[in-house]
């Protein structure tokens, strides 16, 4: 690893900063709406930062003293990020015209929140960390509260405000206790200290640990820090909801990837603890919790959970496998969720958004396509072979094998079993029940650009998986030089 003096590690963020600066400005300035303008902009924007990351990622690097680190895992994470953000931004756009919620702030926050995630998994440090964490939140929180006339929205603002804030103060606290007993809030400085005292850490480390988990945990929407998920999934606007369900989590569990397997990775076995709990119980709330969901943005937050908790087996197996099958899991959850949420803004009823399961009631007659594009997507999240979710969960579970975790993997796969029934009940609802009000055209490319590139992942994953999987492999062993070597 190298420390160098000028920017270049930092090249995607700076790019990324001075063009949101420069939209906000032309925001301010233009007469007109500008929303539309702003938002393709924001997508280019985006597209060059991901090309800037590729460009600068591989080696490993630091800027800012060691604070900021660029490496092969952040390079994946970014690219995973952006598309996230860039593709639910682009699904926003028929949302807000609809809705006369056009406003050019939009695009800007959710540039914002992105430039936050790029700096939390490129963080080196408690200090960068917070900062990127606290640049993103700040952002999320006025997104929930976008559609200001409504009062759910509102609602959901306020809960992820305070829920969130609170969460940022364990996390605060806990990275505090881990300098109040080392000294220090430098990662690379930790590796040191808990590899001299790893065998016997200081109870105060593992209390702050502790924190920094709980804190994370309330990020990512893990159990017992999941109240606020359903909430703010359905009072928040739907493409707010889009984007807090893919690129928010996959910044937070990255970085708590980055957080453990890092400065953390010698304290393995009291952290494995805390992981295979949460990982647990998300899965069976996930699992459970979604069966009596009737509205589908409740139901698709539960999922969430519950993909969380699979997502989690993979780290408590602390390995090079269990990382590599994180970030194949959240490669395909990606798309999982973003095709599946164009679909539920599709979800329009004479003019108006509908969001009740039992509104897709005979989608197969009404709109053939979209409902086939819904039932590969909820096949895929059921995990039932050969779609791109059956091997998200194989790679994490097949990790918790090799670990020796067989409790964890085995009640992985039963409650997978049971989420089947919810995802499935969808199907049969849009295939067998009595077709109710056709819904409106969706009119939007993008829309059906992306649940055509969701459907083609999900489809196509099982007979090209070459490229994401060796992809995932570099990039879990940055972390693992050992196994690498």
């Amino acid at each position: 690893m190298t420390e160098t003096l000028d920017l270049f590690p930092v090249l995607p963020e700076i790019f990324a900063v001075v063009a949101t600066v420069a939209l906000l400005m032309l925001g301010v300035f233009k007469k007109e709406d500008a929303t539309r303008g702003i938002s393709g902009l924001a997508i280019a924007v985006m597209a060059v930062a991901a090309l800037l990351v590729v460009a600068t990622g591989g080696e490993p690097h630091t800027a800012f003293g060691g604070m900021f680190l660029s490496d092969g895992f952040t390079a994946f994470a970014k690219v995973l990020i952006l598309a996230a953000s860039a593709l639910t931004a682009a699904m926003s756009l028929q949302y807000l015209d609809r809705e006369k919620l056009g406003r050019f702030e939009y695009p800007v926050l959710i540039l914002f929140a992105t430039i936050g995630m790029m700096m939390m998994v490129s963080a080196n440090d408690f200090i960068a960390l917070y900062l990127g964490l606290e640049l993103q939140s700040l952002a999320l929180y006025v997104l929930a509260a976008y559609h200001r006339d409504s009062a759910r929205a509102t609602e959901a603002g306020l809960k992820y405000f305070v829920l969130g804030s609170m969460a940022s103060g364990l996390l605060l606290y806990g990275a505090s206790l881990v300098y109040g007993f080392s000294g220090t809030t430098s990662f690379d400085s930790l590796v040191k200290i808990f590899g001299e005292h790893g065998a016997h850490p200081h109870l105060g480390f593992i209390a702050g640990l502790v924190f920094i988990m709980a804190g994370l945990c309330f990020k990512i929407s893990a159990v017992p820090f999941h109240m606020w998920t359903p909430d703010v999934y359905e009072g928040a606007p739907t493409p707010v909801t889009s984007f807090f369900a893919v690129a928010p989590k996959i910044a937070a569990l990255i970085l708590l990837i980055r957080v453990l397997m890092g400065p953390f990775a010698d304290l393995i076995d009291q952290w494995r603890q805390v992981i295979v709990a949460v990982s647990l119980l998300s899965m069976f709330v996930g699992a459970f919790a979604a069966i009596v969901q009737t509205n589908i943005k409740r139901l698709m937050a539960y999922s969430s959970i519950g993909h969380v908790g699979f997502i989690l087996v993979g780290l408590a197996a602390g390995s090079a496998d269990g990382v590599q099958g994180m970030l194949i899991y959240l490669a395909i959850y990606l798309f999982m969720n973003v095709g599946t949420f164009a679909v539920i803004l599709c979800m329009r009823s004479k003019g108006r958004l509908v969001e009740g399961i039992d509104d897709l009631a005979g989608l197969s007659k009404t709109n053939p396509a979209m409902a086939a594009v819904m039932a590969a997507l909820m096949f895929s999240m059921a995990g039932i072979p050969p779609m791109a979710g059956f091997w998200g969960k194989f790679y994490v579970f097949m990790a918790a094998v090799n670990a020796g975790l067989y409790t964890l993997a085995i009640v992985g796969m039963l409650t997978s079993v049971v989420s089947a029934f919810y995802y499935i009940r969808i199907v049969k609802v849009m295939y067998f029940d009595e077709a109710g009000e056709a819904f409106d055209r969706a009119g939007s490319s993008a829309l059906s650009l992306v649940m055509v590139v969701s459907t083609l992942v999900v489809l196509v994953f099982t007979f090209v998986p070459a490229p994401l999987i060796n992809s995932a492999k570099a990039a879990a062993l940055v972390l693992f030089p050992a196994a690498a070597g």
